[in-house]
């Protein structure tokens, strides 16, 4: 006990050093030498050339940094009394996180000193990630995570002045960084508040953002040049106004003016190409694209299904030439023909051909095995408690399958450091659990189970911008913005019916029973439908028969919408609406299709007829699609020797889906907005980020009932 209260006591000490050290904000000076730059001075601190303005507010731009000014650097955290006055590079806490890491394995004789030389970080720097290093030496054959850094370009002929943008109705943060010819990773570091885990923006939000400053040739945002043939009796004072640029910049780009004596019919000049100042740039006019590295125009070309030229026409700064972060304009037309998700196209990316070794994530799993209730001696009593107690068997199908998912990952080369908790379904315990757990390097929690510990699980987990991904939940009462709601919700499997039958339907008539706990859904199937009608139900809650069968069309194809959780009301309707295909007096056959927007077990109890509800093309929504990956179920029988359950084909999709996507890129928020829908064994992923409220799986399936099988509708 002693030990176990040591290992607590010592472990909560570094984590309020953790605290202390990087929650401050500290100085440095910096004496500016010979040849250095706002530019390089940022790069070697590692921080923003906006940022040392900001401190140093006497200097307007880098111009007036000469050799001798002293400099007041803002730098994170504390700098410690190792660090050694002749050292020209000053031991920093991170200003920009890591875009990715390298290994290094240390060779005989290595030192940190020489390690920091190589790869241009800091001793700091190298222990934060190799965190073995804070207790031990450097020792020959130790592998290393060597954090990378994106480059700071060196711009030093560019004076750069800010000014402060407001945001437009409908502009993103795509729109607007194309707008400004930046990166979104540029928008960023000039906006260090904007969120991280979303990419919102509200209207009327100020921004701050680079307007070149100088010349006043400059000042008008120039990013190329074009021809100008001079016309019969045009000015140079009337082409100054029609370029916005004053004549003495007219003649600073073209000298020989004043060689010849003046301007001159037919002189072809040199003048700047400006983006109109009156377009607006949102996602009502255009969709946008984020350029990868080492992608070329052809290949751009061909993967936006565009015209080279039409390309370079809405986007002429390409003629300057392609460069990874440019933000791209397409037409809105494209959105037909490509993969978009909020505004921005998606790339069709394999994330198994894209898995990083190096990352290394870190899950924690949440889940209710309550083994403090299980009698483990008896293997019958055990079955049974774990079918009788609440949560237990979804608690282990789900972690089943999560250990071939596991599995799966380790044969692609990616190590998992993997926690896991029992929340015993007690919110002490799992407050108890958590306490234990440091959260800091974790990269994402798979839990809890119980929406009523749902909350305090995201709570904490917000405090280190970790996403929670609940395995069970569609929505929640609260807002939880870092909460994925893996299983889609009534709206969007109700959506997808209507959407389909909105496709699809010509003349057939739409006929709506609705039990009383259902009348939400009959409400959106006549808020789309307002032809549809609505059969009378009798006062015990059954159908009232004879006006029923009245409504039924001898001409039209009757399509009914069955809506209830009541199984005799089910069975009923479907009995009544088979007995009906038959032959008539006059008309020939009666035509009946069965659906619903809200399956559930009703329509999965034993009095309901399958060969009723095949003969109706029973068509309904589902989160699974029924079709199970053989290599999953030979993998789980390998290991546990019996088939899956959904169960654990859940917990194997949702636990290869996330830690793929942490394998491509260590921040969930981020990897979401690149990454499209995604389907393994039985389930898909497609969230869409509702700003506040959380992440929604909008990945759903329609599925229908024919010659006794039940088959995947094609919506597309």
């Amino acid at each position: 006990m002693k030990n176990y209260t040591k290992k607590t006591y010592l472990g909560l000490l570094l984590f309020l050093f953790s605290f202390l050290t990087f929650g401050q904000t500290k100085y440095a000076t910096h004496k500016v030498k010979e040849g250095e730059t706002l530019y390089s001075i940022a790069k070697q601190y590692r921080v923003t050339p906006y940022a040392i303005l900001q401190q140093n507010t006497e200097i307007k731009n880098s111009n007036e940094i000469s050799p001798n000014t002293i400099l007041v650097i803002p730098i994170g955290g504390i700098i410690t009394q190792e660090e050694k006055p002749k050292q020209e590079k000053t031991t920093l806490e991170e200003q920009i996180e890591p875009i990715g890491f390298q290994r290094h394995k240390v060779k005989k004789k290595e030192t940190m000193f020489g390690l920091t030389q190589k790869y241009e970080v800091s001793e700091e720097e190298i222990k934060r990630y190799n965190s073995a290093l804070y207790s031990q030496q450097l020792k020959k054959g130790m592998v290393l995570k060597i954090p990378k850094y994106p480059e700071i370009i060196e711009e030093e002929e560019k004076d750069i002045e800010f000014e402060t943008y407001t945001v437009m109705p409908k502009e993103t943060r795509w729109s607007i960084a194309n707008k400004y010819g930046i990166t979104i990773d540029s928008l960023l570091i000039f906006n260090p508040d904007l969120p991280k885990n979303t990419s919102y923006l509200a209207v009327g939000q100020e921004l701050t953002l680079p307007r070149p400053k100088g010349d006043s040739l400059e000042e008008q945002q120039v990013v190329l040049f074009e021809s100008y043939t001079v016309p019969k009796a045009m000015g140079i004072f009337r082409i100054s106004q029609n370029y916005g640029i004053p004549v003495d910049s007219v003649i600073k780009l073209n000298p020989e003016i004043n060689e010849i004596g003046g301007l001159k019919e037919g002189m072809t000049l040199r003048l700047p190409k400006r983006k109109p100042q009156n377009e607006i740039v949102n996602t009502e006019n255009y969709i946008f694209y984020q350029v990868k590295p080492k992608q070329n125009i052809f290949r751009l070309t061909q993967n936006l299904k565009i015209a080279r030229d039409s390309l370079f026409a809405l986007n002429p700064e390409l003629e300057n030439g392609l460069k990874a972060g440019m933000v791209l304009k397409l037409p809105k037309n494209k959105k037909e023909v490509l993969e978009v998700k909020n505004s921005l196209v998606l790339d069709k990316i394999n994330l198994v051909d894209s898995v990083n070794v190096d990352l290394m994530p870190k899950v924690v799993f949440l889940l209710p095995f309550r083994l403090n209730r299980i009698d483990f001696n008896n293997t019958e009593r055990t079955e049974a408690q774990i079918n009788r107690l609440s949560g237990v068997k979804y608690a282990a199908g789900l972690y089943t399958g999560a250990l071939v998912a596991l599995d799966s990952i380790k044969k692609l080369g990616l190590s998992v450091d993997v926690v896991v908790h029992d929340t015993e379904r007690s919110l002490e315990t799992l407050k108890m659990k958590l306490s234990q757990t440091s959260l800091i390097d974790v990269d994402a929690i798979i839990g809890p189970i119980d929406p009523s510990l749902l909350g305090e699980v995201a709570a904490q987990a917000s405090n280190h911008d970790i996403p929670v991904i609940a395995p069970f939940a569609s929505n929640s009462t609260i807002s939880l913005n870092n909460v994925f709601f893996t299983m889609p919700n009534d709206q969007t499997m109700r959506q997808g019916v209507l959407n389909y039958i909105e496709k699809k339907r010509t003349t057939e008539s739409l006929i709506v029973i609705a039990d009383e706990n259902h009348q939400v859904a009959k409400d959106s199937i006549l808020n789309r439908f307002p032809m549809a009608r609505v059969a009378k139900m009798s006062e015990d809650g059954s159908l009232h028969l004879v006006d029923f069968q009245t409504m039924l069309s001898e001409q039209e194809e009757n399509w009914v919408f069955v809506e209830t959780n009541k199984p005799n009301l089910v069975t009923s309707v479907s009995s009544i609406l088979n007995a009906s295909i038959g032959p008539v007096e006059e008309g020939g056959d009666i035509k009946v299709r069965m659906f619903t927007t809200d399956y559930n077990s009703a329509f999965e109890g034993e009095s309901v007829s399958r060969p009723h509800l095949s003969n109706l093309q029973f068509l309904f929504p589902s989160s699974y699609r029924e079709e199970v990956n053989d290599n999953f179920t030979k993998d789980y029988r390998r290991k546990f020797g019996h088939a899956p359950d959904r169960f654990a084909i859940r917990g194997f999709d949702l636990t290869f889906d996330l830690l793929l996507k942490l394998a491509y890129k260590k921040n969930l928020f981020e990897t979401e907005g690149l990454i499209g829908r995604t389907e393994y064994s039985g389930y898909g992923f497609d969230y869409k980020n509702n700003w506040t409220s959380g992440y929604f799986n909008q990945a759903a399936y329609l599925l229908q009932y024919d010659e006794l099988r039940i088959k995947q509708i094609d919506t597309e």
